[in-house]
């Protein structure tokens, strides 16, 4: 029989174990995006950002034909990250530019974390590629999408079934806080949801209006 004891399993993420890539949140791939309405998908993207910029994530910034074509990275990432450059790439399979693997292997991480536009070409593309080479890959499927329901459904279920785990932008903040005892990350974790969390953001609102509650007690 097993023997529980208290630590976590070794597929959940936490800050030090994996790599965050946000791919192709841009103007010209997000009007075509019909799987998702553009106001939620831009209030899930920037709560990943928050999440990554709050815990330290190593985050990869990249974009395709930002200036010729699709346009710039949405300012709900931009703002978070003001000081780092986007990797502009031709390839519409992120994994196979140059820069993006040496930008992986100098972190160092065998986990990779992917959110973009379009799921079942941007998002496809470099998660078969790292499963592939052996990567532990997640994709945050609120905040990604496609030009249908349809093929954000298929390219979901095709990541899947080559070992992907797929999750949504609030676990993957929930995930890395982990324990609302982590007081340093507890009140920007608690703001960001507040901001970004819909309902759940809500109710921590409410809570601490109506009672003084807080998670941590």
């Amino acid at each position: 029989m097993p023997i529980a004891t208290a630590k976590p399993g070794s597929t959940l993420l936490n800050p030090a174990n994996h790599t965050l890539i946000m791919i192709d949140h841009q103007s010209q791939m997000a009007f075509a995006t019909k799987s998702i309405d553009l106001a939620s998908l831009r209030n899930n993207v920037a709560l990943v950002a928050k999440a990554a910029k709050e815990f330290e994530v190593p985050t990869i910034l990249t974009t395709v034909a930002e200036k010729s074509f699709s346009g710039p990275i949405f300012d709900e990432i931009k703002t978070v990250f003001p000081g780092q450059e986007a990797i502009d790439r031709t390839t519409m399979n992120t994994w196979e530019d140059a820069r993006i693997a040496e930008r992986v292997n100098a972190i160092g991480k065998d986990k990779i974390v992917l959110a973009g536009l379009w799921t079942s070409v941007c998002i496809v593309g470099p998660a078969l590629s790292a499963l592939d080479q052996g990567f532990d890959v997640y994709v945050i499927t609120d905040a990604s999408g496609d030009v249908s329901d349809e093929a954000h459904q298929r390219a979901v279920e095709r990541m899947i079934q080559q070992g992907a785990r797929p999750m949504t932008s609030l676990q993957y903040l929930l995930e890395l806080q982990r324990d609302w005892a982590r007081g340093e990350t507890y009140n920007e974790t608690v703001a960001t949801s507040i901001a970004h969390g819909g309902g759940y953001g809500l109710g921590l609102i409410y809570a601490k209006t109506m009672f003084n509650a807080s998670e941590a007690h």
